[in-house]
């Protein structure tokens, strides 16, 4: 998904080159596509992510031309990282997210697809996911998908409570899901459920209830993030007005201890903070592609990419963004290439999330010092320690970010 907001960072430069040190060392790193797909039919009430319900925006930026505007980046970004040097890569992961991407025809998606391929080539057994409203989808889009390559679909289903439903804006019917899920079976595809708990209304007994509701369906993955509340949204607006309650930590807290513990007894086995799958195999390799610092480009308005501690971000609204590429031009508005010091800290604060945990070589002193105190106070796994590694505890994974600042220098 693709922030609202865009960081600041230097001008891209409109030929889309890269700096040099995105080469360096990139054939050892994977190479991943990332396609946001900027179109909802109704905005969500608690969504902070640059996307738009206007069907027509206008030239490429429309719904019905965004097919053909996408592709022709991904002809850009083949032609980018080659005159800059990188190795012919082929795709280990392409996810399509957004927005909700399968509000554009699943020919379309598959057009998209298709170019990548035509560009890059797919890496034997890789990875391809969609994003999907369950409202969006039919058996025959999902067989399309599938047959044009296409390996798994990752449901919305944030709740199975009509009134949490309500309160997040969403407009899905919950008895769609289950639906949507054996349509995907079906075709072929591995499946995703998506979860949010927190929603201001939603008690304990709720959450069980959509977190069983969701495991009933058997899903190879279930990812469950803690709402937050985002400045310039509907329900940041009605949390100031006192229409809903304020979001408490606590009850976070009590949520994921309940979803890991359910999910655990399911079969399922958390492998990020987040994200649970049934198998290794059943992980999302496109997400942890993210957690790795691997290379991707990101295809779309307001999309990110990175390469090598090259980070940039496309133009973010539709039609600037088509207008870039009509004009031959490179979308992408700004960019930072990050110093070593920078890479080091997101590193830790990007592995440390992962059940594989953090080398302890990685560490500098002060890091490897602080693992001690962290192994005292429950928060990372003195076994684990033993062997070399910095793996978070469950209390761990519920203070993921204090773990972060205590591994870092002063």
């Amino acid at each position: 998904m693709t922030p609202s907001a865009l960081p600041l960072g230097d001008p891209a430069p409109a030929d889309g080159l890269l700096p040099a040190q995105a080469a360096d060392g990139a054939a050892d790193r994977n190479f991943g596509l990332y396609v946001h797909i900027p179109f909802c039919s109704v905005r969500c009430g608690y969504c902070d992510f640059n996307t738009y319900t206007a069907t027509e925006l206008g030239g490429g930026a429309s719904q019905a031309a965004y097919g053909g505007t996408a592709a022709e980046e991904v002809r850009f970004a083949a032609r980018a990282l080659k005159a800059s040097g990188l190795p012919d890569r082929k795709m280990g992961t392409v996810f399509f997210g957004g927005g909700t991407p399968t509000l554009l025809p699943a020919e379309d998606l598959a057009g998209i697809l298709k170019t990548a391929v035509d560009m890059w080539g797919l890496e034997p057994g890789a990875e391809v996911t969609t994003e999907a409203n369950p409202d969006s989808v039919t058996p025959q889009s999902l067989q399309l998908l599938a047959d044009a390559g296409f390996t798994r679909v990752s449901f919305g289903m944030q709740s199975a409570v009509p009134h949490v439903l309500a309160v997040l804006d969403r407009t899905h019917t919950p008895s769609r899901v289950p639906e949507a899920v054996k349509w995907a079976r079906d075709a072929g595809l591995n499946v995703s459920v998506d979860l949010i708990y927190g929603t201001p209304g939603e008690s304990l007994e709720d959450w069980k209830v959509s977190v069983n509701e969701a495991l009933s369906y058997e899903p190879d993955h279930i990812s469950a993030y803690a709402l937050i509340i985002e400045e310039g949204t509907k329900l940041a607006a009605r949390m100031r007005r006192g229409e809903v309650p304020p979001i408490d930590d606590d009850d976070h807290a009590d949520k994921y201890l309940v979803a890991d513990e359910l999910m655990t007894a399911a079969g399922l086995s958390w492998y990020e903070v987040s994200n649970w799958a049934r198998t290794p195999a059943d992980q999302c390799r496109h997400n942890l592609a993210y957690w790795r610092s691997d290379d991707w480009w990101g295809i779309g308005p307001g999309a990110h990419s990175h390469a090598g501690g090259v980070r940039w971000w496309n133009a973010k609204h539709p039609t600037a963004y088509a207008q870039r590429i009509a004009a031959g031009a490179s979308p992408a508005v700004g960019r930072e290439t990050l110093d070593a010091e920078t890479r080091y800290v997101e590193d830790i604060m990007l592995r440390t999330r992962l059940a594989e945990g953090l080398e302890l070589s990685r560490l500098k002193d002060s890091g490897r010092l602080a693992v001690a105190g962290l192994m005292a106070d429950g928060l990372v796994d003195a076994k684990a320690a033993l062997t070399g590694r910095v793996l978070l505890t469950t209390k761990g994974r519920l203070l993921a970010d204090a773990v972060v600042r205590r591994l870092l220098p002063d």
